[in-house]
C-alpha cells in the first residue's frame, strides 16, 4: 500500500463527534443570538446532526446534554437518531445551572446538595442505559471565588466521594471522561482545574474513568500535545473537545485560532496509538455569529485536515533525525507534512466513499438551511442553557 493510500484508508475510519448543543442559539454572556431555523426539539437537532454526517461522512454520533436534551423517550430518541443514519454519543451532565450551585455541585459544603448532584449524575448513567452511550461526560464548575472560603482538601475529599459512587453503577461497557477547566468560573480555585488534577482522580477511580483533554481550556504557552502524550502513554486519555480560543473563553471553531497546535496533537495521538475508537474525537463548539449547521461542518473539516497532515509526517525520517541529533532535519519533517495541501487528498477520500469533494458547498447548495429557516416557524427555539 502506497503512502497516500494507507493516509487515505486511515482518513476513512475516523469520526467525530458533534454536540446537540452547537446546533441551538448561542452566545456570549451579554447576550444569546437567535438564527431562523435552530432546532427546537432534540429531534429537530437530530435532523440538523444528520446533514453534517451525510455531506462529511466522518460525524456519525452526537453528544446529548441533560437536562438541555431531556425527553420522555430516550429509547425513541436513540431510534430516531438510527433512521438518520447516526448513534447517540456521551451524555453530558449539568451540575452548574441550578441555583442550589451557586457554592458549588459535587463539591459543595452542604452533604444536601452534594446528594442531589449525584442523583443527577446517576439519572445520566440511566439515559446511558437507554440510549446506548457508553460515555458519560462530566464538568463540574465547582471552586471558590475567595481566600479562605472554603476547605481545599475537603472539596477534593467530597469530589473523589462523587465520582466513587457514579464510577460503581457504571456498567461493564461504560466509561467516565472527566474534564479539566483552567479556570472559569471560580476566579480563586478551581477543583478541576488541569489535568492532572483529573488524572489523579481518575487513576485511583480505576479503567472506566478516562481524562478528557478540551484543547481551549489551557493556560497560553501550554504544551497540549505534551499533556497528549502523557496520557496516552499512561492509558488515561479518554477523549478530546475540539476548540479554539484566542484568549480565555473556548467555544470557536477547532483549528480557527492555531491549526498549527491541532496538527501537532494530532501527530501525538498518532503516534501515542491514539487513533482509535477509544479516544473518542469530539467538539464543544458555540457557533455565536456564524451559520451553525455549514461552521460544524467546517470545524470537522478541520480535524479531518489537521490529521492527514499527521499522517503524513514521516516517521522513519523523523526518528532518523531525533536520533542523529539533527535539529532543523527534525523539524523540517514536521513542517513538510504540515505545510501540505491536503484538501485535494481529503477530497479524493470523499469522492470514493460516494460524497461530494466540497461538503459546504454541497450543503448550502441542498437549500436546507432555507428549508428549515421557512418550516422551523413558532415554538422555542433551542439555546444555550435550554
Amino acid at each position: 500500500m502506497t503512502e497516500f493510500a494507507a493516509v487515505k484508508a486511515a482518513l476513512k475510519t475516523q469520526a467525530v463527534e458533534t454536540p446537540s448543543w452547537a446546533y441551538g442559539n448561542s452566545g456570549t454572556r451579554f447576550k444569546v443570538f437567535a438564527q431562523p431555523g435552530v432546532p427546537r426539539t432534540p429531534r429537530e437537532k437530530l435532523d440538523d446532526a444528520a446533514q453534517v454526517h451525510a455531506f462529511t461522512g466522518a460525524a456519525p454520533t452526537v453528544a446529548l446534554h441533560i437536562p438541555w436534551d431531556r425527553t420522555d423517550d430516550y429509547a425513541a430518541l436513540a431510534k430516531h437518531a438510527e433512521e438518520r443514519g447516526l448513534r447517540l454519543g456521551a451524555i453530558n451532565s449539568n451540575t452548574f445551572q441550578d441555583d442550589d450551585y451557586r457554592l458549588g455541585s459535587v463539591c459543595h459544603p452542604d452533604a444536601a446538595v452534594r446528594r442531589k448532584a449525584v442523583g443527577h449524575l446517576l439519572e445520566c448513567v440511566d439515559i446511558m442505559d437507554a440510549t446506548g452511550s457508553r460515555d458519560l461526560k462530566l464538568w463540574f464548575a465547582d471552586g471558590t471565588n475567595y481566600p479562605g472560603q472554603d476547605d481545599l482538601r475537603a472539596r477534593q475529599d467530597r469530589l473523589a466521594e462523587a465520582l466513587a459512587q457514579v464510577y460503581e453503577r457504571l456498567g461493564d461497557d461504560q466509561r467516565m471522561l472527566l474534564e479539566y477547566k483552567f479556570f472559569e468560573p471560580a476566579f480563586y480555585a478551581t477543583d478541576v482545574p488541569d489535568w492532572g488534577t483529573a488524572y489523579v482522580h481518575c487513576l485511583r477511580l480505576g479503567p472506566k474513568a478516562q481524562v478528557v483533554v478540551d484543547t481551549g481550556h489551557h493556560a497560553p504557552g501550554t504544551n497540549i500535545e505534551f499533556i497528549v502524550a502523557t496520557l496516552l502513554r499512561e492509558g488515561k486519555l479518554g477523549a478530546f473537545d475540539f476548540n479554539s480560543r484566542f484568549y480565555a473563553d473556548d467555544d470557536l471553531m477547532v483549528g480557527a485560532a492555531d491549526p498549527f497546535q491541532l496538527f501537532r496533537i494530532m501527530y501525538e495521538v498518532i503516534r501515542g496509538g491514539g487513533f482509535t475508537p477509544d479516544v473518542a474525537f469530539m467538539l464543544d463548539q458555540c457557533h455565536n455569529i456564524e451559520a451553525k449547521i455549514p461552521a460544524i461542518i467546517r470545524s470537522v473539516m478541520n480535524v479531518q485536515e489537521a490529521t492527514a497532515k499527521a499522517l503524513l509526517v514521516d516517521r522513519d525520517a523523523l526518528a532518523e533525525a531525533q536520533r542523529d541529533g539533527d535539529v532543523l532535519a527534525a523539524n523540517a519533517v514536521l513542517m513538510d507534512a504540515y505545510n501540505t495541501d491536503v484538501r485535494p487528498l481529503l477530497a479524493e477520500v470523499r469522492a470514493e466513499l460516494g460524497l461530494d469533494p466540497d461538503p459546504v458547498a454541497a450543503y448550502r447548495r441542498s437549500g436546507y438551511g432555507e428549508r428549515i429557516a421557512a418550516e422551523r416557524v413558532g415554538g422555542t427555539q433551542a439555546g444555550w442553557g435550554a
